[in-house]
């Protein structure tokens, strides 16, 4: 279920007095000294990479955002990972929900902060998104996280993690499938050119190969070019609806002098016309590398309505650095990885993005 439609089911169901009371967000908005809240954010340009994925390691399988409908889907994303040649521990409390949550606040901060400080676990793989990471922001144990590098890899909701992982300790984290899908061939290879067979330079996200023919080219794989030129930078963003619900956080990753990427699902021109404005305004699209746009699916433009072209073209088209959109990043089967905190190049007038360094060690 998309994060749109969960909401709006589950505010039905409270106000028809079907569902339990909204958890309260307890410690994880109101004490400023919760766990890992107080501790200080990297140095610009220090970075910690976590191992490179090798056949026979644990991962860590964790639910911090929504709950799966059923739980056998949670026993499939298992099988899923042992699918590519990995064993998998689960989370203490990785089959609990509460509403739209798969679990309380405590109880999914518990779990993320569990695996970094587990030895046995070598990485770390999300279920699925939805809603609730920002919420347990402030009970991570950055401290903990830092001393413990791990690949965390997920999408969607996950952004929230992955930004304010990397933005408190310098840990780089992936934007990549969530274990409840199974791998198509191209997010399979995308996720070991990074995780599992670094190398680097490498392209990423670039459509996939498309043999011409008289008559026909591609049409749903095009690379839009909205602002041309060069830039070099690391990687930050990811879900654009999290990256500006967390604007004004001390979670927000720096965009100065990075490559900030954007994806989004069941978002209006209007809305993310708004989100993006909302960057804006709070000065994080300003001295930039470059802006990757990558799918933002689903996005209805029936009505009186500007369409996502020109959303962006209205937002960027004079932008002093590089735009591209519809790169292969998104709420979509053939997905990419990207490293959040890797350093990248961004190249406008060939609609490239190629990673500068391996992600890992």
């Amino acid at each position: 279920m998309h994060r749109r439609h969960l909401l709006k089911n589950s505010t039905a169901l409270a106000a028809l007095g079907m569902g339990a009371a909204l958890p309260a967000v307890g410690t994880a908005a109101t004490l400023p000294t919760a766990l890992g809240a107080s501790a200080p954010g990297h140095q610009a340009g220090d970075i910690i990479k976590p191992r490179r994925l090798e056949p026979g390691m644990t991962l860590g399988l964790i639910a911090p955002a929504s709950p799966p409908d059923e739980k056998e889907k949670i026993r499939f994303a298992g099988d899923v990972i042992r699918s590519l040649g990995y064993t998998v521990k689960e989370g203490a409390n990785l089959y609990a929900k509460t509403q739209y949550l798969a679990g309380t606040d405590q109880q999914r901060a518990d779990d993320v902060n569990a695996m970094f400080a587990d030895p046995d676990v070598d990485a770390i793989f999300c279920v699925t998104g939805g809603y609730g990471t920002t919420r347990i922001l402030p009970l991570l144990d950055y401290d903990t996280i830092a001393a413990n590098p791990k690949a965390l890899i997920g999408y969607s909701d996950i952004t929230g993690i992955l930004n304010a992982i990397y933005a408190r300790t310098g840990l780089v984290g992936f934007h990549g499938p969530v274990a409840m899908r199974n791998f198509g061939d191209y997010a399979l290879a995308e996720f070991q050119k990074v995780l599992v067979n670094p190398s680097a330079p490498v392209a990423l996200a670039a459509p996939p190969p498309f043999e011409t023919s008289p008559g026909q080219v591609e049409r749903y794989n095009r690379i839009t070019h909205i602002a041309g030129g060069s830039g070099e930078g690391r990687l930050v963003g990811g879900n654009l609806t999290l990256m500006a619900s967390m604007t004004g956080s001390p979670y927000f990753p720096s965009t100065e002098g990075n490559i900030l990427f954007l994806e989004d699902i069941d978002e209006a021109p209007y809305r993310i016309d708004r989100m993006l404005t909302e960057l804006w305004l709070a000065g994080h699209l300003d001295n930039l590398a470059g802006v990757v746009l990558g799918r933002f699916t689903e996005a209805d433009a029936n009505g009186n309505t500007f369409t996502l072209e020109e959303v962006f073209e209205d937002r960027f088209g004079n932008a002093d650095y590089p735009v591209v959109s519809n790169l292969m990043i998104g709420h979509m089967r053939d997905i990419s990885t990207i490293p959040v905190g890797a350093r990248a190049r961004l190249d406008g007038d060939a609609g490239t993005l190629t990673l500068l360094e391996t992600a890992v060690l």
